[in-house]
Order: C-alpha cells, then sequence, then structure tokens
C-alpha cells in the first residue's frame, strides 16, 4: 500500500527515481544530498517504499511529538538526538552487528539552512561498522532521485569525503565541505 502511494505522489509532483544500483547491499548507509525543504524528507519516504529498502530515516528527534509520531516511525522514520556526545555512533554501529539486514539514510547536511561543513556521524558508522556508503542526489531541477555512486571508508575521512564529492561532482552538484581541516581532530 506504501508503495503505491509512494509511486503515485512522486508521479503527481513530477519526480522520477533511478532503480536500486548494483551495489546495493543488506547492510549499509545511504546520504542524500542536497537537503533543501521538508519536502526531501517526504520523497525519501516515499522512495524508500518504492525500492523497498525498508531503511531507517535519520530525524531530527523534535519531530516526533504526537500526532506525528505515529506518523513518522511506521514510515521509517528514527528520532535523532543532534547533541554531540549522545551515542548514536556507538548504538548504530552496535545495531549494524546485530542485525542481518539494517540500512539507515541520512542527510549529512543536518539543516535545510547553507552549510560550510557536513556532520560525519555516517563515515564513523560505516567504519565502524564495514558497511558502504551509498551516495543518493536528489537532483530537482531534473527532478530526478538519483544514485551517483558508492564508498567504502578507509582510514582518513578527509580522502573519503573528497572522493564522494566527486561522485556528485558530474550531477552538478558541489559538496559542501568547506575548510577541509576542520575535519581533522584537533
Amino acid at each position: 500500500m506504501l508503495r503505491l502511494l509512494g509511486k503515485t505522489l512522486l508521479k503527481l509532483t513530477g519526480w522520477r527515481y533511478d532503480d536500486v544500483p548494483d551495489y546495493w547491499h543488506k547492510k549499509q548507509i545511504i546520504i542524500g544530498f542536497p537537503h533543501t525543504s521538508n519536502m526531501d524528507t517526504i520523497i525519501a519516504f516515499c522512495y524508500n517504499h518504492i525500492i523497498r529498502a525498508n531503511a531507517k530515516v535519520f530525524i531530527k528527534s523534535d519531530w516526533f511529538f504526537w500526532p506525528m509520531s505515529s506518523i513518522l516511525k511506521p514510515l521509517g522514520g528514527f528520532p535523532v538526538e543532534r547533541d554531540k556526545g549522545s551515542g548514536l555512533v556507538k548504538d548504530i554501529i552496535h545495531q549494524f552487528n546485530k542485525e542481518k539486514r539494517f540500512i539507515i539514510a541520512i542527510v549529512p547536511e543536518g539543516t535545510r539552512k547553507k552549510t560550510k561543513k557536513i556532520k560525519t556521524g555516517f563515515w564513523n558508522m560505516a567504519k565502524g561498522a564495514n558497511v558502504p556508503v551509498l551516495c543518493l542526489y536528489y537532483d530537482g531541477k531534473a527532478k530526478r532521485i538519483r544514485w551517483v555512486g558508492h564508498i567504502r571508508p578507509g582510514n582518513d575521512l578527509v580522502a573519503d569525503l573528497l572522493k564522494i564529492k566527486a561522485l556528485y561532482k558530474p550531477y552538478g552538484y558541489e559538496l559542501p565541505l568547506g575548510d577541509l581541516d576542520q575535519y581533522y581532530k584537533k
């Protein structure tokens, strides 16, 4: 039912989408760019059900109040406390190690506002759980959801961010990394 509803909603709004890529895994983290409006989340929920990913979509915990929580949780919404030190990375790594199939979807910008630095928890989760990061692009101009590639995290966060940036570049999207020094732990 939700799959049909998702297809209908995307069709009515003029959005098209790529099929699941051949590098799809049962355990993975999906990152999506750009995050410009709350409509991105609706599109993500629709696509999640269309491709039957059963991904947990990270959403700031402020949205999980009644009645919203009764809608978001069944759709795959996963409440996230955005404070540093919440233990989320460790908890998600544990969940990946426990489950046979586990997919997380994250928008690393962490906000709908313009940003000069993305949040790198996705990379820490993927590295810690030894799972790939799949890169999704919400192409607003073409109204198309596109898969642009994937990486398996190595030992250098900045090198991996540059690889991810290179995946998005041919599609006309400039990943907001800002000064790369800000990603090194001081």
